[in-house]
C-alpha cells in the first residue's frame, strides 16, 4: 500500500512539476484537469529550455548588473553554435562549459529551437 502512494505522489509532483515548469517559461499551458491533451514532447523541450531561465531570465533577459549575457536576441543557429562550442570546450565560460556537457547535441538543437529568436 505505502508503495502505491509513494508512486501515486510521485506521478502527481511530476505533473505537477511539469505545469510549474511550463509557466515558469512563460508558455501558456492548459489547466491541469481540464480534459485537454498536453503533447509530450512540447512539455519536455519546453522543460529542457526552462532550465536556462535560472541565469539567463524567463525571455532571455538576465537580472540587471548579473555577468550572464542576454539570449533573448540570438538565433536558434547562434545558440546551438555557442552551446556545442561550450561543450566541446572551444568555448570558455564559468558554468555554461559543465552545463553544456551534461546535454547531448539532440538537446541542445531544442533548447536553441525552443530559445531562439524566431
Amino acid at each position: 500500500m505505502r508503495r502505491a502512494f509513494e508512486l501515486s505522489r510521485a506521478w502527481s509532483l511530476k505533473r505537477l512539476g511539469a505545469a510549474a515548469v511550463l509557466v515558469a517559461a512563460g508558455f501558456a499551458t492548459p489547466a491541469i484537469g481540464s480534459g485537454d491533451k498536453v503533447d509530450p514532447q512540447f512539455v519536455y523541450n519546453s522543460s529542457l529550455a526552462a532550465t536556462c531561465a535560472s541565469c539567463h531570465g524567463t525571455n532571455g533577459v538576465s537580472v540587471a548588473d548579473a555577468r550572464v549575457p542576454w539570449i533573448n536576441t540570438l538565433t536558434p543557429k547562434e545558440i546551438a553554435k555557442a552551446m556545442l562550442e561550450y561543450k566541446n570546450g572551444t568555448r570558455s565560460g564559468t558554468i555554461m562549459p559543465q552545463l553544456a556537457k551534461g546535454y547531448t547535441d539532440e538537446q541542445i538543437e531544442i533548447v536553441a529551437q525552443v530559445l531562439g529568436k524566431k
